[in-house]
């Protein structure tokens, strides 16, 4: 029978790792599609009912903590057997499903649920002898794989439960995940699968779910999984905490060091209080029955014009409400003064609810909007003081608030803020979770042992922001989403208003008036969308691979982004440029797939895609998280990705490459007659001028029209004049060539962050590659793993490293020694002979990132291992060194390098003008 990739089986022991992964792998079919779910507080008791799990003979065995365990009898090949990677049919697979998780409450039912990435392992052997220098091997790695996946966020009503066993059917979660398409529909039923659920429904449905998935729910306690979700979040997504005042939302970096004890406020129905002193250390010390439940409970049946039937429906009636109707104020009681003896103003409540007492009015005569209002602020007061007296109580500083009630409502966040800082007088802090609604989900996903998740940190995570439809249907968000062509439709017909996938407009930053809180609202926007925080919760990306840049001199402290776009005028240049740099984009996108129809009608998608993220992000630039010009340029990428365009200056990059190895002949032959110093001032001239190349920056696609890239390349390199806008270029020379006679040590290893394809990487990095080679240095190439824009990739780089190695015998020898010429070249070495042992290695590593910056809090574990042993980093391009990175320090020797190519960033960064370059040199730290 063939196995994997076309491999023979050569047994079942030899290849369980294998068809392990091949049987996790498989994603649900829609990738991306997600809604923001909220929490609901409940009780309930914990029923450790597991199910068992068969061996290969198909007797019971004991549950394993640390690996899921695979029944292959009657194991058989699904569909062609001649297919690259058939799929593989596990009839009686009865290992807990480990791909889902819920948390079923009254009202919604969260789901979280994960999809495998699809296998992208190379058999590189490039690859592998560049491992082998740097010193990784499979046996660093952890007791078990953690292959990485997406971790899904998604919310049903609970009154709507056959669409949610509808979406888990049509992904086959309750099967593991395997793709229905390829699914055989005959095969037995999986009579022992399980999955992990809480919250009361856990109880309730239990039985539908057999009935109708034939899956038997494992009840976690519902408490449990609370805390162990928001303690998961906080540790591992690193922008998960934030305040809320005044309409201003402002996130929290929670040290992991100092993140117990902290008071975890859920309101649900009721509110729960609980005091989280750790891991599975907590004790639920208060609560009230006063929440989410009776604010829906008491507000129902005072909608009168129009009945409503959700609490969204409620919210959005506050928008437009003015309290002030219904609740009595100081000033009511005090004649419009203040009562200023006891530090109370004029508007601050004194009772709510208190006008209806004496006013002469029937129910008719109050309006809804105003009753909603009042409901809120009367709820979202008292839970915020009852929070606070709790904190006062056990000596805490820091509140969480989730759960059904908050929903991401503005002002409901405010109100709970203000309470919070008016009763502690400031000392005490009321903050928010993002993944507020699921933190019993993710607590019950986490109850699956064999996940391995509890020691994933931030790093290993990455937040995205897919455009897609959700599945919950309906005249806003339109169907589930099975595949591209459906997502495209999406996009052509529910974008073309530009209102369902924008947020509210927020409130206008309101006055504060006392305990009372604020003024009415002003909100330009009429109506709070039902999914008003749709969008503020992503796919996590797990990618247990990344790691933090070891050369970091502070971490902790590390910002990546230089651009603060949390200044209005900031953020709405960035978005023009983006803008008007779409269609251009666009265009060689769809050229990049032959401009097919298909290409077209993807290449227009892809458009409104990211136009409604930027018009999301325009009216609430917090949306997605902390903001950063890097968060913007990797969004696009993304998108562009989701449209299945992987490489849109596929055809550019290669035509740029040709033309420069065509000449670099004669460069390097130039650059060898020269003395030391004149050669290293020509080497980092030659980085300047070779960076101008850069398809992201309009100023320098508007060069291209103007000549060839060899004569646009000595055009710039022959205006290099110094002194440089930033010029620490002597330091360098002083370091490299040492001075008084003093011959410096050299450094034993170098990362080059390269930039661009073409001029930049051949004629500019290349060669000042080669001089460090030259000289003794080690030096590691460090690529982007995906496409962006026309930089050059990982993959990329060994051919283009080959091509050189043809005209240059240094490089070859290098590029032998770093395993990159394993099978790239063939007998077209100058001399014939083979590889030179002795010699320093070139290799190339990719960083982890599909970007044009890089965020060195998560990068490759191929980077993390070659920085061991460098005490040279060299950041080169914008995006590596300018927009990002442009302060960082590093605890070795550092040099960045770039061509301004925007007139804003130059102003801001180093009052300068466009065009200006930028050489700065920082010894260790």
């Amino acid at each position: 029978m063939a196995g994997l990739n076309g491999d023979p089986f050569l047994g079942i022991d030899d290849n369980i790792e294998k068809l392990q992964y091949n049987y996790n792998s498989k994603e649900a079919t829609d990738k991306e599609g997600l809604v923001v779910g909220i929490g609901e507080d409940s009780s309930n008791n914990k029923n450790n009912n597991q199910g068992g799990e068969k061996d290969m003979a198909g007797s019971s065995i004991h549950r394993s903590g640390s690996r899921p365990q695979l029944d292959l009898s009657k194991a058989e090949i699904q569909g062609n057997s001649e297919e690259r990677d058939p799929t593989i049919l596990l009839p009686n697979q009865t290992d807990d499903i480990s791909h889902l998780a819920l948390d079923i409450g009254g009202s919604l039912i969260k789901l979280v649920y994960f999809s495998r990435h699809e296998d992208q392992s190379v058999d590189d052997k490039r690859k592998k002898t560049v491992k082998e220098r740097l010193g990784i091997s499979n046996g660093n790695r952890r007791n078990f794989p953690i292959l990485g996946g997406r971790l899904h966020f998604v919310k049903f009503e609970t009154s709507k439960l056959n669409e949610c066993l509808d979406f888990i059917s049509s992904k086959q979660l309750h099967r593991g995940g395997i793709d229905s398409h390829h699914w055989n529909s005959e095969a037995p039923a999986n009579e022992n699968a399980v999955i992990k659920a809480t919250g009361g429904g856990a109880y309730k449905f239990a039985d539908l779910f057999k009935e109708r998935l034939g899956v038997s729910i494992d009840k976690e306690d519902e408490m449990d999984c609370l805390v162990a979700g928001a303690n998961f979040l906080l540790k591992a997504i690193r922008h998960e905490a934030f305040t809320h005042m005044e309409g201003h939302k402002e996130f929290v970096q929670i040290d992991h060091n100092d993140l117990f004890p902290y008071l975890l406020v859920n309101i649900g129905s009721g509110v729960s209080i609980i005091k989280v002193d750790g891991d599975g250390k907590f004790q639920r010390v208060s609560g009230t029955n006063v929440g989410g439940g009776t604010y829906w409970g008491l507000g129902r049946p005072y909608s009168l014009v129009t009945p409503l039937f959700s609490f969204d429906e409620l919210l959005e009636l506050s928008q437009r409400g003015d309290n002030r109707t219904i609740d009595m104020l100081v000033g009511d009681i005090y004649g419009g003064m203040d009562y200023s003896k006891i530090g109370l103003s004029a508007s601050t409540i004194a009772s709510s609810f208190g006008k209806a007492i004496s006013d002469k009015k029937e129910l008719q005569d109050y309006r809804p909007e105003d009753i909603s209002l009042s409901l809120l602020r009367m709820i979202s007061y008292n839970i915020g003081q009852i929070s606070y007296l709790n904190a006062l109580r056990f000596g805490l500083k820091r509140i969480f608030f989730g759960g059904f009630f908050i929903r991401g409502h503005a002002y409901t966040m405010d109100t709970i803020s203000f309470a919070v800082h008016f009763w502690s007088k400031g000392e005490a802090q009321a903050m928010f979770l993002r993944h507020e609604g699921f933190l019993g989900a993710v607590g019950a996903f986490m109850s699956y042992q064999k996940h391995g998740l509890d020691d994933l940190m931030v790093h290993h995570l990455v937040e995205r922001f897919p455009m897609g439809a959700p599945y919950t249907g309906g005249k806003i968000h339109g169907p589930p989403l099975g595949d591209l062509n459906e997502k495209i439709s999406w996009m052509e017909k529910f974008v073309l208003k530009g209102t369902e996938i924008t947020a509210p407009v927020p409130m206008a930053p309101p006055g504060t008036t006392g305990l009372g809180g604020f003024e009415v609202p002003s909100s330009r926007g009429a109506t709070l969308r039902s999914d008003a925080s749709a969008l503020n919760v992503g796919v996590l990306h797990l990618v247990p691979t990344l790691e933090v840049f070891p050369l970091l001199a502070n971490p902790k402290m590390y910002e990546p982004n230089t651009i603060d776009l949390s200044d209005h005028k900031e953020l709405e240049y960035w978005f023009t440029v983006l803008s008007e740099h779409l269609p251009d984009l666009v265009d060689k996108a769809v050229a990049s797939e032959g401009g097919t129809d298909d290409a077209k009608r993807r290449g227009d998608a892809f458009a409104r895609a990211f136009s409604a993220h930027l018009a999301r992000l325009m009216e609430e630039p917090a949306a997605y998280g902390k903001l950063g010009l890097a968060n913007l340029l990797e969004l696009r990428e993304e998108c562009l990705r989701e449209f299945q365009f992987h490489d849109a200056y596929r055809s550019i990059k290669q035509r740029e490459n040709e033309a420069s190895l065509a000449v670099l002949p004669d460069l390097l032959l130039e650059l060898d007659h020269m003395d030391e110093e004149t050669r290293l001032l020509t080497l980092i001239e030659g980085v300047l001028a070779a960076n101008i190349f850069d398809w992201g920056s309009r100023a320098c696609v508007d060069l291209y029209h103007k000549g060839t890239i060899i004569e646009i390349y000595r055009m710039s390199r022959n205006k290099m004049q110094r002194p440089w806008r930033v010029d620490d270029f002597d330091l360098f020379k002083e370091r490299m060539l040492g001075s008084e006679g003093k011959k410096p040590r050299p450094h034993k290893r170098a990362l080059l962050f390269v930039d661009n394809s073409g001029a930049d990487i051949v004629l500019g990095m290349l060669p000042l590659a080669r001089e460090l080679l030259r000289r003794g240095t080690e030096v590691v190439l460090v690529a982007n793993s995906l496409p962006a824009l026309n930089d050059v990739t990982a993959m990329e780089l060994p051919d283009i490293v080959a091509e050189a190695a043809k005209h240059c015998d240094i490089l070859r020898r290098a590029a032998e020694a770093g395993g990159l010429l394993v099978d790239a070249m063939n007998n077209n070495t100058l001399d014939g002979s083979r590889g030179n042992s002795s010699s320093v290695p070139l290799m190339v590593v990719e960083n982890g990132c599909g970007s044009p910056c890089i965020d060195l809090r998560q990068v490759s574990s191929e980077l993390a291992a070659a920085a061991k042993h460098a005490d040279l980093v060299i950041l080169e391009g914008m995006g590596r060194a300018l927009h990002t990175n442009f302060n960082a320090r590093f605890k070795c020797e550092a040099l960045k390098l770039a061509m301004v190519k925007n007139q804003r960033l130059a102003e801001k960064l180093i009052k300068g003008k466009i065009y200006d370059c930028v050489c700065r040199y920082e010894p260790a730290t």
